[in-house]
């Protein structure tokens, strides 16, 4: 059975500048559901039209409270899982080393993860994973991943090239922070030679930016937000001007999971109704108090003022990854020697379900 574990929002977004995190638990084997014969909605159709399955198939999903696995958390909360014919349990996980081979067997039908060198090795190592949807982006101007610069120096380091000789807070090095640093400071001419990278935890990164030990950090969500209210740092630029595209976390999901179309397909209308629920609130400003309650409750993020302060998540609602940023973090991976073996990306993201879920739902506009 899965562990019973609960994380703090720190330790989770720690986590997820360090490696995907998981805690795979053993559920009984279930047999292949088999959709009642129907004949096939027309695109744009409603979710609804789908027949429920009967009995009703019982799914496990690994999520560790992060706020980016609110498509989840609102397909739960509003009954769309249930209203297709699905029960799905939501638990909680620790690491990888038992999340990517649970997910691999199945004993775990989905997961949500953050993209690393970790997932890409599990793969090169012979685990079937598939990336069956996003979980996890900036969105354009309101990056809730992204740079801060101490305020005391919001007048001197105003571009790219003023992060020469800069002391930077990193989550930790060779990961997906360090890529990101990388790529705000190869806009400036620069590398990480003519930088120094300071590993600082999210809460000690704040610290150090108040007690001057750094004087630049990359910084997540909600503590941008603290930092700014505090006096304590400014935005730096923004991560989609020098990012565009970045994909810092992803659906997870077995062959076996995918390859059972009955239920599979309707994990994915329900779970993309959701990412359109979150999308409708915090993009369109349509029941943003209705959908911060869910929010609340589920994630780590308990305090519903801070939901209303912070640069959400972006979450694609028509549920697509960017592949080509997928392509280039493996390849930046690959560079720095922390994956070794070669991994099929065409094989790895399969975007299949996303397509057929569309067909019921239609594209979200």
């Amino acid at each position: 059975m899965f562990r019973k574990c609960r994380t703090t929002l720190f330790s989770v977004v720690t986590v997820m500048a360090l490696s995907l995190t998981a805690c795979g638990g053993a559920k009984p084997a279930a047999p292949e559901q088999k959709a009642p014969a129907a004949p096939a909605p027309a695109a744009g159709a409603e979710a609804a039209k789908l027949t429920p399955l009967s009995p009703a198939q019982k799914l496990w999903v690994a999520e560790d409270g992060s706020p980016s696995g609110a498509g989840f958390y609102i397909a739960h909360a509003k009954g769309y899982f249930k209203e297709l014919g699905l029960e799905v349990d939501i638990k909680p996980f620790e690491s990888s080393g038992d999340m990517l081979p649970a997910i691999a067997s199945g004993e775990i039908d989905v997961a949500g993860g953050i993209t690393g060198a970790n997932l890409f090795n599990a793969v090169a190592r012979g685990l079937e994973i598939r990336i069956i949807a996003d979980k996890g982006t900036n969105n354009p101007g309101k990056s809730y991943f992204n740079m801060v610069v101490r305020k005391d120096l919001a007048d001197q380091i105003k571009d790219y090239k003023d992060l020469k000789g800069k002391k930077i807070g990193v989550f930790s090095v060779g990961t997906l922070n360090e890529y990101t640093v990388e790529k705000a400071l190869a806009k400036g001419g620069l590398t990480t030679k003519d930088v120094e990278l300071i590993p600082l935890g999210p809460p000690d990164m704040n610290l150090a930016l108040a007690n001057k030990s750094i004087e630049v950090g990359m910084q997540i969500e909600p503590m941008i937000a603290q930092a700014e209210q505090k006096g304590i740092a400014v935005r730096f630029k923004d991560t989609t001007e020098f990012l565009p595209g970045g994909q810092i976390a992803v659906v997870l999901a077995s062959p076996k999971f995918a390859n059972n179309k009955a239920v599979a397909e309707r994990f994915m209308v329900a779970y993309l109704k959701g990412l359109r629920d979150y999308n409708d609130a915090f993009i369109k400003g349509q029941n943003t108090d209705a959908i911060i309650d869910i929010l609340s409750k589920y994630s780590e993020l308990k305090d519903k003022e801070v939901w209303k302060a912070v640069k959400v998540t972006g979450l694609n609602p028509n549920g697509a990854v960017f592949k080509d940023n997928l392509v280039d973090q493996y390849n930046w991976y690959k560079a720095k020697g922390s994956v070794k073996a070669d991994v099929s990306l065409d094989k790895m993201i399969d975007l299949s379900l996303v397509d057929a879920a569309k067909k019921h739902v239609g594209d979200y506009k």
